[in-house]
């Protein structure tokens, strides 16, 4: 029996998608709000598979220093991150990808919750991003 538990992540950052036959081809930003949803087997003493607050910490923690208040941007967007780099100070965060909201919810669920988790006996089943409150992505461990 696998149990599922979500710790949900608040933070702010821009981003521009290249490409794109909008207006999201300019920087712009949003208030983000990622999903972790985290599931394992093994119960502990407590009942828990993790602590909500060890998922803040490790989540939380990866978000404040990586992505909150920084530029989300292609690492292939060689104009947009030389424009964003005439501005300081700026944070800047080079996704290996176009940055729309699918794209960061790959990311976390792929590369950073594997790393966040891997002393946990947990693991990400799913990660929600919502750009506002009306759109979301989400991807699942397929």
């Amino acid at each position: 029996m696998g149990l599922t538990v979500m710790r949900r992540i608040r933070f702010c950052a821009g981003h521009r998608l290249v490409g794109h036959d909008g207006k999201c081809v300019h920087f712009h930003g949003h208030n983000y709000v990622a999903e972790f949803y985290v599931t394992g087997e093994v119960q502990d003493d407590v009942g828990r598979i993790i602590d909500f607050g060890v998922l803040k910490r490790k989540f939380k923690g990866w978000i404040d220093e990586n992505w909150d208040h920084a530029f989300v941007l292609w690492d292939q967007d060689t104009n947009g991150l030389r424009a964003i780099r005439m501005v300081e100070p700026c944070r800047v965060f080079e996704l290996p990808y176009n940055p729309t909201s699918e794209n960061m919810a790959r990311y976390l669920l792929e590369v950073v919750s594997p790393e966040l988790l891997h002393d946990t006996g947990t693991h990400a089943s799913k990660v929600v991003i919502w750009e506002s409150e009306e759109s979301c992505s989400e991807v699942t461990r397929g």
